[in-house]
């Protein structure tokens, strides 16, 4: 873009970033690097790293061969493969459990007849991502009653529950980890191991502690997924799997472009070992969820800076933000800020308390007026209708500090 005063500039109102190039406005994300709000800030360097890796061209089968060597590496799993998010992982971790190295199955994905088509699941991990899991042709199998969030009794999904549901037909068991998760995934691990049924583990949002990135497959879970754009910073449409080398390979074989001719195919065989199949598969049901050469090292840059950053260092960071939030709205009538952490992962939040009867204005239509506002403001709302909003730290910019207290003045003036 012309600097102010080139030609064709003159009398001309330079627009502030690329986004209002297109009539589209940024806005405050203090609700966390969710997806619809285009995830998180990329750092400087993970920006310029995609930006080199944009002026070259590759073998994509050999950069991802190395990628996965990195994640292998930094998990401590048998291999590592970069996906387009965290719920391609799990869609291609699902393909891998049905398929094996199957070329055959592979090419007749969605359709699983004749195949272990079952995807046992505890009822109390049903959510909307496991469509990433149906997608692939198989049925869920819930197991279990969550008696526990339904406040009827205590009492939710039991190991032997999940080892009363396997069959021949059994693929997979899906597992959502999650700090309030049962059964504990140990117990699922020792039904899996006794049956042969491979576990995929979604831990899409498990990060931090880092040391989530070692912890599940060192409890024996077969597949990890992983989104590359939350707390890890890397591109938006980025994650990976970690998991057993030849579920990663079946997933690789069921994403990668395969539009060549099998005796010029000559893929690494640390990713894909040619010689046990019978032939290349078709384009597989994974393709749609491409990922580019500028995602894959954007990941990988991500993620070592991720795992070189302690996570004290990034406490401390949020930490700072938070505070300075919570000076800010100290004095915003009839709400009351505090600290508290987030309910899922060990993150530093602002939670903002609203008097509905005294501000006589319903929390929802106060979100929705800072949404709505210039620029708009978007809040975790998982506590709205308690009345509470909750602040994450992690995509808010310093600036941004001032601009949620004076938009909160002008909807509750003093």
């Amino acid at each position: 873009m012309p600097a102010a005063g080139d030609g064709g500039c003159s009398g001309e109102i330079m627009r502030r970033n690329i986004y209002e190039s297109l009539d589209v406005q940024t806005i405050v994300n203090a609700s966390g690097p969710a997806t619809r709000l285009s995830g998180a800030i990329l750092p400087t360097e993970v920006a310029e790293a995609m930006l080199e890796a944009s002026q070259y061209c590759v073998d994509i089968e050999a950069l991802q061969a190395q990628a996965g060597a990195v994640i292998s590496e930094i998990t401590e799993a048998e291999a590592g493969y970069v996906t387009s998010g965290a719920a391609a992982a799990l869609m291609l971790g699902t393909a891998a459990c049905v398929t094996g190295l199957d070329p055959g199955k592979m090419n007749r994905l969605p359709n699983t007849d004749g195949m272990k088509n079952e995807v046992i699941i505890p009822r109390s991990h049903r959510n909307f991502y496991d469509h990433a899991i149906r997608s692939v042709g198989v049925k869920l199998v819930e197991v279990g009653v969550s008696d526990r969030f339904s406040g009827a009794g205590v009492r939710d999904t039991e190991a032997w529950e999940i080892a009363d549901a396997i069959t021949n037909r059994t693929a997979a068991i899906a597992y959502i980890a999650n700090a309030n998760a049962h059964p504990p995934l140990m117990e699922v691990v020792d039904v899996s191991q006794k049956h042969g049924v491979p576990i995929i583990v979604d831990a899409a949002a498990q990060l931090p502690p880092a040391s989530n990135l070692k912890k599940f497959t060192a409890l024996g879970a077969d597949l990890v997924c992983f989104s590359g754009g939350k707390a890890i910073r890397g591109p938006q449409a980025s994650g990976f799997l970690c998991g057993r080398r030849d579920l990663i390979s079946a997933a690789a074989l069921q994403h990668l472009d395969q539009d060549t001719l099998f005796e010029l195919w000559d893929p690494p065989r640390s990713l894909i070992d040619k010689n046990v199949l019978p032939g290349a598969p078709q384009h597989g049901i994974g393709r749609p969820c491409k990922v580019g050469k500028e995602e894959i090292i954007g990941l990988i840059t991500a993620l070592r800076r991720f795992v070189a950053e302690s996570d004290e260092e990034r406490w401390s960071s949020w930490l700072v933000t938070v505070n300075a939030l919570i000076d800010a709205l100290a004095d915003i009538p009839h709400t009351q800020a505090t600290f508290v952490v987030h309910p899922r992962r060990p993150v530093p939040m602002v939670r903002l308390e609203v008097d509905e009867r005294k501000l006589k204005l319903r929390t929802v239509d106060l979100v929705l007026q800072l949404m709505r506002g210039k620029p708009a403001i978007h809040v975790n709302t998982s506590s709205v209708h308690e009345s509470v909003l909750l602040f994450d730290p992690v995509c808010i910019r310093e600036d941004d500090i001032e601009a949620i207290r004076h938009r909160l003045n002008q909807i509750i003036p003093a």
